[in-house]
Parts: C-alpha cells; sequence; structure tokens
C-alpha cells in the first residue's frame, strides 16, 4: 500500500512516515492511518466492486460542504483507494442529552442536502411501512456509532451505503444503535423536528431496520462488518 500511495501525485511531493491498518475495520473497505510529513490523513482501500463509489465520492463532498464529515482529498477509482483528511474525536456508543441534539442537527443537515438519485426500494417485506407517507431525504443508512465521531462537533464518515431513502430510516438507525428508551427518544425527535413527528412510523421502521440488520449479518457470517 505505501509503495502504490509514494507513486500518487497527491503523496509525491510528500514524506510518507508511516502507514498503519486500523484496528476496527468494515466488511467494504480496509481503513489505514497514513502520516506523511506530520499530518495525518485516513486511506481507505475499497474492498467491494458493487458499490457505486462514484456517487459515494459525490455524498462524500457534498456532506463535506455541509461541515459534517472529513474532507475528500483523493478518489483513485483505478486504483481502489480514497484518501479523506483525519477526523478528530471519538465514537460513543451512550450519549447524554446534549450530545442527542448535536446528532439531530447534524442529521439535519444531511437531510438537507439536495441529491438527484433514484429511492433505495428497501429489500423486505414493506407492508410494515407502506401505508406511511414517504419523506424522501438523502440518508446515511448506516448511522452505527462506529460511523459517527463526536468532539465539540458531529461528524459521519463512510458513505458508501447512502442514498435517497425515507427520513425515518435514519432516525430509526440512531434510536436503535444508540438503544435510546423513551424519554432519550424523545429528546432526539424534538431536537431533530422541532414540530410534530410519527411515533408510530419511528417504531415500524425500527422493525425495518432491525429486519435489515439480521438479514445482512446471516449473508455475511464471517466477516467483520458494521450493518447497513
Amino acid at each position: 500500500m505505501i509503495e502504490q500511495l509514494k507513486k500518487h501525485p497527491f503523496f509525491s511531493d510528500k514524506t510518507i512516515e508511516s502507514c498503519t491498518l486500523l484496528e476496527h475495520q468494515g466488511y467494504c473497505n480496509e481503513n489505514y492511518l497514513l502520516v506523511a510529513d506530520g499530518v495525518k490523513y485516513i486511506v481507505r482501500k475499497l474492498l467491494r466492486d458493487d458499490i457505486d463509489r462514484a456517487f459515494e465520492w459525490q455524498v462524500q463532498n457534498m456532506a463535506f460542504e455541509k461541515g459534517i464529515t472529513a474532507e475528500p482529498l483523493v478518489f483513485d477509482s483505478q486504483n481502489g483507494f480514497m484518501v479523506f483528511s483525519f477526523l478528530e474525536g471519538e465514537h460513543k456508543s451512550q450519549l447524554d442529552e446534549n450530545e442527542l441534539k448535536l446528532l439531530a442537527k447534524t442529521l439535519q443537515k444531511l437531510h438537507n442536502i439536495t441529491i438527484y438519485a433514484k429511492p433505495i426500494e428497501l429489500q423486505t417485506d414493506s407492508s410494515t411501512i407502506e401505508h406511511y407517507q414517504k419523506e424522501y431525504v438523502l440518508c446515511h443508512n448506516d448511522l452505527n456509532p462506529q460511523n459517527i465521531f463526536f468532539s465539540d462537533t458531529v461528524k459521519f464518515i463512510d458513505f458508501e451505503y447512502a442514498g435517497v431513502n425515507d427520513r425515518y430510516f435514519d432516525i430509526a438507525c440512531i434510536c436503535v444503535e444508540f438503544k435510546l428508551d423513551e424519554k432519550m427518544q424523545k429528546v432526539f425527535l424534538e431536537a431533530y423536528f422541532e414540530d410534530e413527528y410519527n411515533v408510530e412510523k419511528l417504531e415500524a421502521y425500527k422493525i425495518i431496520y432491525r429486519t435489515l440488520c439480521e438479514e445482512w449479518f446471516q449473508r455475511n457470517k464471517g466477516t467483520v462488518a458494521t450493518a447497513p
């Protein structure tokens, strides 16, 4: 990997000091911490060819413009890797009210990005959600704690599953992944919607999300991964 990166124009005038495989890995990429001239970068070696990487890169750039992700620096489709600026922050599995409110505002920014793409067709029994009005937005679709960084701000990473979906899918994902109780869920929903919201629809999307996660893990047993 280092030899390949040394030859790339982005690093040709830099001295690469180290390139370390990160401890926690996903299913779609290998992630490396690279240090060049004292500056940290994240390098993602792209492992799967069934993902629209050009669309992922487009979303990454649009999200960066909104200030909610790392700066995208290199997309080398031929050699199958991306380079991003390094994000300072930490992953959290439990959140306080202020962190939930920050997360809600960051999700608002993502959902307010305008992008033109065909909505995702959820591969499951959709009878649970079919009678709710669709609220299509740009969704991350994989907002588990490993894809969210907390510092004085909140930022998202890993947009390979991003696409147009109902906003309640991302909201359900956060409620499930962070195991929000009724009180904390209310804090999150009120911060996100600032008005009326549909708890019944949310509960329906929680069912959909859990079902998709179970199906995904069954298909990918034996791999180190995060759920889509």
